[in-house]
This record gives C-alpha cells, structure tokens and sequence, in this order.
C-alpha cells in the first residue's frame, strides 16, 4: 500500500447517533468506511439509551469493527433545548478527548445539530447526511442549521443538492448519495417473514405497518390526531404491526393512545432490528403513518404508504405515496380499501441502494480531506 493510501485509510471518523432511525441510514456508510481501512467510532445518545424505545443502544453494539462510546443526554422530561445544551457538554467533552479526523451527522435531530455545533467550534471537519430535505416542522430548521455548520454534504437526490446550493454551500462540497438505507433493503433482509413474525410474536397474517410520530410543532393536537388515526384503523377491522413513536415532544400522548389499543389487532413494538424491519417492510400489505419510511424505503420496495399530516409534507413524489389528515377518515378508508396489498415498481428518487459504495469512494479523494474548513457564502447563477 503506498504512503498516500496508508494515511487516508488511517482516518478517524466519529458517527454521531442518536435514534434508531439515523443508525439505519448510517450503518451502511460506517460499514463501508471500516471495510476501506478508516477506524470507526459511534458516539451513541438519545433514544438509544432510552428501554421504553427498545434500547437500540444494543444494535449499535452489535456492529462488528467499530468502537461504541454511550452518552445518556436526557432524562424524562427535559425539553430540547436542555437535551441540545447536554449532549453539546458531552459530545465535546469526548471530541476533546479523542480528537477525530471527521465528524458525522445526520438528518434532522437534536442531537445531529449538538454534533454539528461541536464539530464546527472545535475546527473538525464534518459531514451533513441528507442535508437539503423539507420536514415540516422545526426539524426542517435543524436541517438546515447542520447544512451550515457542516463543510461536507452527502444528500439523497439532485433536489437535495440544488437546495443545500440555494443555502451557499459550494458545489464541490455536496455528494449526491441517494439514501443510505436503502442500500440494507436493496439486497436480501436475511431472515425469513416467518423468523420474523416469532421473534416478535406477530400472528397476523396479513398487516399493515403503522408509524406515527409527535410533530414538535403540533403538541397540542398531536393526541387527538392518534386518536382519530387509530379509530379509523381499528374500524378497518384490520391488522397492524405499530412501531412505537420517537421521544419527541408529544410522545407521551400517542403513547397514550396506542396503549388502548386491542392486542388482538394491533401488535405494538417499541423497536426492530434492521433486517428484521426490513423483511417486515417487504412483506407489508402497506405502511401508514409519518414516518421519513413511509415516504423513502416503501416506495423503493414499491410498498403502498399513506402519509399522515404535515412531518413529511413535500418530501416524496412516488406515486405510491398518498396523504390524508389525521382525521380525515373518507381518504384512510378509501386508502386501506383501495392500495391494501398492492404493489408498485420500484422508486429510485432517493438512489438505487449504492450509498455506501459512493460513499467510501468520496472519502478516498485526496480532494475531500484538502478541503478547507474556512465556511463562505457561495452566490450561485
């Protein structure tokens, strides 16, 4: 191996995650960048510490060649702006400790912005997974912030890029990726339906797959808006498997009302492994719900979705994608009676599941690590 290829798979590279959803779409590119030589650390907070949403801290721990550092950022109760002000303390801490070569972010979360704070203020290179994106709520805004504080960016599509351009990033800083998770569904999840359906004691049949999050800016209703989308699904007379909802603000009412609900329709799981989820995807009659899934992963497995309210307004044009208010239950129904067990082709608007593969290719650039951390406004015609 030559001198210029022995220092750059020597890098250091620091994964900040704080959900189960954002280790999903990190896991692949981590994978790809240990696999090329770089030594891989997961810096793990946020819900994974959390037993009520599954302790997915133990899915991190499970990822062979990684280093894994555990943070504990809230307790229950604290708002965001205490969860922001901890995991800053204590993400810095650790930087200062172990200074990396480059940071990691993704999305939209508390906790991606703390590491993006940290990152930018400490003088650390750092990159912005799937920067560019609408959410609808003040998630969108935290984006939108890490786009700024971040001096790489790997977004999921051409839009993403024209929009991260729009916010006067350079254009040489931006890689266009696709969506990394989609590279776990694109190729056998490993497990059968009916490994699945044990380890999780689903006896249905035939399901739907629901996922509705708290949207930050609608606490008020956020309840009443479960309320109304689980009566409708319970009147189907249909089954469901429920993931249960992130630790956002609004959290404790839907957990509110999916307790309510009867067992013997609705199965509910505070969380999935990732193969285990992703053959419970292919094999769903449909997804319902708000989450970023209902809009990327089912239209890339040509999966039905109906997305419910404004979490993620905007962000998908596959034509397996439909919408409808929470209490909207004419437009639920005619979704359940008319999309329920169809399928769609494949929607490639997010990638084509080579994310990793781009990935660890870009971090192979000489180019990559010359960049500089000076931040510009870029004015583009």
């Amino acid at each position: 191996m030559s001198e210029l290829a022995t220092q750059q798979a020597s890098r250091a590279l620091l994964f900040l995650t704080g959900t189960r959803a954002d280790f999903g779409k990190m896991e692949p590119l981590a994978a790809a960048a240990r696999d090329a030589g770089h030594r891989v650390t997961f810096f793990v907070t946020g819900m994974h510490m959390i037993e009520r949403y599954g302790l997915t801290k133990l899915e991190v721990q499970r990822m062979p060649g990684v280093r894994v550092h555990e943070f504990l950022n809230q307790r229950p109760g604290d708002g965001q702006d205490i969860v922001l002000a901890k995991t800053v303390v204590g993400f810095s801490d650790y930087v200062t400790e172990n200074r990396p070569d480059l940071i990691i972010v993704h999305g939209d979360r508390i906790e991606a912005l703390a590491g993006a704070l940290v990152a930018a203020t400490n003088n650390i290179p750092s990159c912005h997974i799937e920067g560019g994106e609408v959410s609808g709520t003040i998630d969108e805004v935290f984006r939108h912030c890490n786009t700024k504080l971040a001096t790489h960016h790997f977004v999921s599509s051409d839009t993403a890029k024209r929009r991260v351009m729009v916010l006067g990033e350079p254009e040489t800083s931006i890689h266009v990726l696709g969506s990394p998770e989609l590279d776990f569904h694109a190729g056998p999840s490993g497990v059968s339906i009916a490994e699945v359906k044990q380890r999780y004691d689903i006896a249905f049949a035939d399901y739907g797959i629901v996922i509705f999050h708290p949207v930050t800016s609608e606490q008020d209703t956020i309840g009443a808006q479960a309320a109304a989308l689980f009566a409708m699904l319970r009147q189907s007379g249909k089954q469901f498997v429920v993931i249960a909802p992130n630790n956002d603000p609004g959290s404790e009412d839907i957990f509110g009302v999916i307790a309510q609900l009867p067992t013997d329709q609705f199965r509910i799981i505070p969380s999935m492994r990732f193969s285990h989820f992703s053959e419970l995807m292919k094999q769903a009659a449909c997804m319902i719900g708000n989450s970023s899934a209902g809009v990327r992963e089912a239209p890339f497995l040509g999966v039905p979705s109906l997305d419910i309210g404004t979490r993620q307004t905007n962000r998908a044009q596959a034509v397996s994608v439909f919408a409808a208010r929470a209490e909207d239950s004419d437009a639920i129904g005619n979704f359940l009676n008319q999309q329920w067990g169809r399928r769609y082709p494949s929607h490639s608007g997010f990638g084509e599941g080579q994310a990793a593969h781009r990935f660890a290719a870009v971090l192979n650039q000489p180019e990559f690590w010359a960049h500089g951390l000076q931040k510009n406004f870029h004015d583009h015609e």
